[in-house]
């Protein structure tokens, strides 16, 4: 039987390590509204996006050029009945080297087709990997959200 969690497999010309480099990136494919380290084991970092998707995830798992998994300590959205959908998921990127490419094997355990974000979220994920990503690992450059404008204090004083 299949796994229900969502996945994604890539593969690239790149070197593990070139691979493992950009997922470790993750302003440069994610958002560049990430606040908190995200390239070394038990590093914390807080993810979001406008007033819809907020989130904390902290590096449980970390090994060089093979594997990263981030735990969702807390999430929050603004669009599903149960807000904290993703709260205790695994998010888990594997990279192995397939003859002469790379494999990355991107797998959101907990993200599964009965929840209510499942089509949002999927759609999300498999556009930040498929195109920011891959774009990042393959010519240097995601697109990750940017960072917004902060609003400008308009008292007087």
């Amino acid at each position: 039987m299949q796994s229900q969690n969502f996945q994604v497999t890539l593969l690239f010309d790149q070197s593990p390590k070139e691979v493992f480099d950009a997922v470790n990136n993750v302003r440069g494919w994610w958002s560049e509204e990430i606040e908190g380290g995200t390239n070394k084991l038990n590093d914390v970092f807080d993810y979001h996006y406008k007033e819809a998707h907020k989130s904390r995830m902290r590096i449980i798992e970390m090994i060089p050029n093979e594997k990263v998994v981030w735990f969702v300590e807390h999430n929050y959205f603004n669009f599903t009945n149960d807000d904290t959908e993703w709260t205790g998921s695994k998010i888990s990127f594997d990279i192995t080297k397939k003859d002469t490419k790379t494999e990355l094997r991107f797998t959101h355990l907990g993200l599964i087709p009965r929840l209510e974000c499942y089509d949002v979220c999927s759609n999300a994920w498999s556009e930040y990997l498929e195109d920011s990503l891959s774009g990042l690992v393959t010519a240097g450059r995601g697109k990750p959200n940017k960072k917004e404008a902060k609003k400008k204090d308009t008292k007087k004083s």
